[in-house]
């Protein structure tokens, strides 16, 4: 069964729009992983400031995959404005922003985000509409 990762982001309202630039400028560059499923930014609307990072894969094993590749590398050089250096310069900065709280939403101008964490749950029901 698929799982799915959230990855919550704390962002203040001065940064949402920067935040969704951001993941605009990055569209197309998860769909292409081998067992991607699906994505969605869920912006909030009831006050509060945590975005949502929904994706869906169909299997942990296949989202570590396309966390550790090159397109998930390139993809955040890209949004924080750097280029890439080679697998292992980007995965040892990828883990250090993660530990900061700055996985997505980091770029020019610094973080769009001030925290984050990510949720992990696997798919127990599914459900869609009827043909």
């Amino acid at each position: 069964m698929s799982i799915v990762k959230i990855n919550v982001l704390t962002v203040p309202a001065e940064m949402r729009e920067e935040l969704e630039r951001r993941f605009a400028g990055r569209a197309g560059m998860v769909e292409a992983a081998d067992g991607f499923e699906w994505f969605e930014l869920l912006r909030p609307v009831d006050g509060t400031e945590r975005y949502l990072v929904y994706t869906r894969w169909r299997s942990e094993e296949d989202f570590e995959k396309w966390q550790q590749g090159e397109a998930f590398q390139r993809g955040h050089a890209q949004a924080a404005g750097e280029r890439p250096t080679g697998p292992a310069a980007q995965a040892s900065a990828q883990a250090s922003a993660q530990a900061q709280g700055h996985g997505h939403g980091h770029g020019h101008g610094g973080p769009a985000a001030t925290g984050s964490e990510v949720w992990t749950f696997e798919v127990a029901e599914s459900a869609g509409p009827k043909a």
